[in-house]
């Protein structure tokens, strides 16, 4: 207790600093930008330097480079796998390009950072088709419950093989991101 401070003086202060603490403050510009740089990286699962790596690569490519960078993002193989429903999460079709199970115009790629270009077709091995369990608990499973693939893909539900059509636009990506504040991060 402070000297000359009655008790109800204090004890109205410590209501105060714990309702402060209790605030969330306003966060910085800068906290803006990381925080959306943030949700990109873990969403697609990228680590910081791949993560400039494809930011390099939008900022040389004809576009709006945040546009351009999702664009990329979303072309990775992994999330390819993933949106044509041959995988229950990214990390699940990291995996299963990783064992070797998927392949891009019938040869196998091994690299989830993979970009596929327009026309490829991408698909599963026959090992993993043959494994039944993989088959009803996954590809089945996804393909029966009704989530749609994107407009820049196209599955074959028969054969289980995808085409990419074109390459995705920003009112292709579904999700809350600013991206500018991305750029102007990077920009500094």
């Amino acid at each position: 207790m402070v000297k000359g401070s009655s008790v109800r003086e204090t004890e109205k202060s410590a209501r105060q600093d714990a309702n402060k603490a209790k605030q969330t403050r306003k966060l910085s510009e800068y906290g803006k930008q990381l925080v959306e740089k943030q949700k990109v990286k873990r969403m697609y699962g990228m680590r910081e330097k791949q993560f400039r790596r494809f930011f390099a690569m939008a900022i040389q490519k004809e576009g709006a480079p945040g546009e351009v960078l999702l664009s990329l993002a979303e072309r990775r193989l992994d999330n390819t796998v993933y949106r044509l429903k041959m995988a229950t999460s990214r990390a699940q079709a990291r995996q299963i390009i990783v064992h070797g199970h998927v392949r891009v115009n019938g040869k196998r790629v091994s690299s989830p950072s993979y970009i596929v270009s327009v026309g490829e077709e991408i698909s599963l091995t026959p090992t993993a088709l043959s494994k039944q369990d993989f088959l009803k608990t996954v590809v089945d499973k996804r393909l029966n419950i009704g989530i749609k693939v994107p407009e820049w893909l196209e599955l074959n539900k028969n054969d289980r093989k995808g085409r990419v059509l074109r390459e995705p636009v920003r009112s292709d990506i579904q999700i809350p991101i600013e991206e500018h504040l991305i750029v102007e991060l990077y920009s500094k």
